[in-house]
């Protein structure tokens, strides 16, 4: 009698934990967060290049509502930003990507080390005040997929 009841305990147990954990897993794919990325830009000549990247991301995805794009520039990369030196149609492609959800972060020791501050650049942004490379680090730490085309 009493070994019946150890296997009807280990039975049921093993039952209910199969339960819960298919209760979990549910719960878990309806509150499951959208993907995120970050993207790391420094290098002046690849500042097209990782833009186009950035929309083919948002457009392989399904759309901005299915990623989150983090941009973190920092060294000659961030020139290309300058509001007053920027190409209209470029000005446009910040602008439609900042519209579609891409956040754009500047990194403060470059601002400092170019003279500039956040209202010489482009509509959209905000600092790294720690950083780029730090931001970078930090958004890898809270699950942010590392990209640097």
């Amino acid at each position: 009698m009493q070994r019946r009841s150890i296997l009807w305990t280990m039975f049921s147990s093993i039952g209910a934990a199969s339960v819960l954990a298919a209760t979990a897993k549910s719960a878990h794919a309806t509150t499951v967060d959208k993907a995120k990325v970050a993207y790391h830009l420094s290098e002046q000549g690849r500042v097209a290049f990782v833009l186009g990247n950035i929309q083919n991301h948002f457009d392989g995805m399904g759309g901005p509502g299915n990623v989150k794009i983090v941009l973190v520039i920092h060294g000659p990369a961030l020139q290309a930003f300058h509001a007053a030196q920027a190409h209209p149609e470029f000005v446009a492609q910040v602008a439609q990507l900042a519209k579609n959800g891409l956040e754009m972060n500047a990194c403060i020791n470059t601002m400092k080390a170019q003279g500039i501050s956040l209202k010489d650049l482009l509509p959209g942004f905000g600092v790294a005040d720690k950083g780029g490379v730090v931001m970078l680090a930090e958004l890898q730490g809270q699950g942010y997929a590392y990209l640097r085309p």
